[in-house]
C-alpha cells in the first residue's frame, strides 16, 4: 500500500475507532476483522491512542491499522513510530500536511471547501478526506463538486449512518466512507456486536 489512493480501495467503510482503555483495542480491531473490515482508523483523541496503535500493529498484523485526528507535525511522527500504517488529518494545514509527507506514510487530508481541495491537489494528492461530511453538504456537496474537481476521490466522514451509507457510496467520486457507528458498542465492550456491524458494512 503506497498512496492514499489504496487506502480507499481497503473496505467500503472505513471504522473510525475512539479508545479509551488500550486494552480494548485489540479486541476490537479482532472483532472488525472477523466482520470482513481489514481497516481500522484510531483517532488520536485519547490518551490511550498511541498505546492502542502500538498493540494492534503488533498484535493483530491482518489489519491495516491507521491513526486518525492528526492535527499537529509531532502527532504525524508519534503516529508513525507507534506502528502506524496511514494517516488521516482532519483538515490541512501546510505545517500538518508536510509532515504527513515526511512520515513517508499513505495519508488522507482532510479538506470541506473546495479550495482546500484544489491545495491538496496543487501538492499531488488525489485521495482526501471530507470532513465533516454531513455538516459540509454531505452527498449533495460531493456530487456537485465532482464535474469541477474530476481528478479527485474522497473517504467522507462524519455524520453518516448505515442509512445513509450507500448514497455516499454510490457517487463515482467517493472511495470509501468514514464510519463510528461500527464501534458504538464499545461502550459496553460488545464485541460480537461490532463483529456482526462490520459484517454489514463490509458487505455495503
Amino acid at each position: 500500500m503506497t498512496t492514499g489512493q489504496d487506502l480507499l480501495e481497503l473496505s467500503p467503510v472505513m471504522p473510525v475507532v475512539v479508545i479509551d482503555d488500550a486494552d480494548d483495542a485489540v479486541p476490537t480491531a479482532r472483532a472488525l476483522l472477523a466482520g470482513g473490515i481489514g481497516v481500522i482508523e484510531l483517532t488520536l483523541r485519547t490518551p490511550a491512542a498511541l498505546a492502542a496503535i502500538e498493540r494492534v500493529a503488533a498484535e493483530v498484523p491482518d489489519i491495516v491499522i491507521g491513526a486518525g485526528t492528526v492535527t499537529s507535525p509531532d502527532q504525524a511522527k508519534q503516529a508513525a513510530d507507534a506502528g502506524a500504517k496511514f494517516l488521516v488529518t482532519p483538515g490541512c494545514t501546510d505545517a500538518v500536511v508536510d509532515a504527513c509527507f515526511e512520515s513517508g506514510l499513505p495519508f488522507l487530508p482532510g479538506a470541506s471547501t473546495v479550495s482546500e481541495a484544489m491545495r491538496l491537489a496543487e501538492r499531488g494528492l488525489s485521495a482526501l478526506k471530507f470532513f465533516p461530511a454531513e455538516a459540509s453538504g454531505g452527498v449533495a456537496y460531493l456530487k456537485s463538486i465532482a464535474g469541477p474537481l474530476p481528478s479527485l476521490r474522497f473517504c467522507p466522514t462524519g455524520g453518516i449512518t448505515v442509512a445513509s451509507a450507500p448514497s455516499y457510496l454510490a457517487l463515482p467520486n467517493v472511495g470509501c466512507i468514514g464510519g463510528s457507528w461500527l464501534t458504538a458498542p464499545l461502550a459496553t465492550r460488545d464485541f460480537a456486536t461490532i463483529e456482526k456491524l462490520a459484517a454489514e458494512a463490509a458487505a455495503l
